[in-house]
């Protein structure tokens, strides 16, 4: 015999299905937008290449990105960013863009440089410009607290790093969206055939042409890993240059290619499922006895 339902029970069942949807957006809502964005995952990669020297085994390479101090990023938290990268002791530290949200509207730019210099790093700290360094008048702003806090800003340009006798290559491409990024001159007072070479890009999906032009490893971020993902759907939205490799690890042709998921967030102040991301990177060469 069908058991009957009254209309008390359909009406107790909506009221509940209605109740319970309202929770879990009112639970999703307060996690997007205060704990998610607040957190820090320190992910680890190995990368092994035949053109890493012996004297570079182990050494230690922590890259950062996508703070967007503003509203959103704290100073505070970018402390908090600073302490966690040198707890890692790191040799080499890479910070790959957008510092600022809108660097022309932040009233204490001189709060930045202190805090950035505490970064500890023996053989030197590098950055590159993302769209919102260029953004609001920010050139200039950005260049100036990248300075002051020890960090090399390569435009177009690269680095020589040398340890004991021996020499890889820390490279930048100025950004693609608003820069005026040259690879030919990023690439022309060294050896890619003979040095080992990492290029900074801020917009990961210039990864093809990096590769192209003979890059080895190329580090970006710009598209903080989607900032707002659905589970089995992926992101909702990605920026311009950053929605094909949006984040993890990429092989193309013979250029690897890591995107870190940034720090902070722009245009809206929530994550979800794309946690906050400090990467660190330990190069192995297969030239040591170790």
């Amino acid at each position: 015999m069908a058991k009957k339902y009254s209309r008390r029970f359909f009406l107790k069942r909506i009221i509940s299905s209605i109740v319970g949807a309202f929770l879990a957006s009112a639970l999703g809502y307060y996690y997007a937008k205060y704990i998610e964005p607040k957190m820090i995952h320190l992910t680890k990669h190995t990368i092994q290449h035949p053109l890493i020297p012996s004297s570079f085994n182990f050494k230690k390479i922590v890259q950062f990105s996508d703070t967007h101090v503003g509203p959103f990023f704290t100073i505070e938290q970018l402390e908090e960013v600073v302490e966690k990268i040198n707890q890692t002791k790191p040799d080499i530290v890479l910070f790959t863009g957008d510092l600022l949200d809108e660097p022309n509207k932040y009233p204490f730019p001189e709060t930045i440089p202190p805090i950035l210099s505490k970064i500890q790093a023996p053989l030197g700290k590098y950055c590159i410009y993302g769209n919102h360094d260029h953004g609001g008048y920010g050139t200039e702003i950005y260049k100036e607290i990248m300075h002051q806090g020890g960090f090399t800003l390569l435009k177009n340009s690269s680095a020589i790093i040398s340890q004991d006798g021996e020499n890889i290559v820390i490279a930048g491409l100025d950004d693609a969206m608003l820069g005026r990024p040259d690879y030919t001159h990023t690439f022309a007072s060294f050896s890619k055939e003979s040095l080992f070479t990492i290029l900074l890009v801020h917009e990961p999906d210039l990864a093809p042409q990096s590769a192209y032009h003979g890059a080895h490893i190329q580090l970006s971020g710009h598209s903080h890993g989607g900032q707002i993902q659905l589970p089995f759907l992926g992101p909702l939205v990605t920026p311009p240059l950053g929605s094909k490799y949006y984040e993890g690890t990429h092989t193309i042709e013979n250029l690897t290619l890591f995107v870190n998921k940034g720090l902070g967030t722009t245009r809206l102040p929530f994550r979800f499922l794309a946690i906050p991301e400090i990467s660190v990177y330990t190069l192995k060469s297969p030239h040591s006895k170790e």
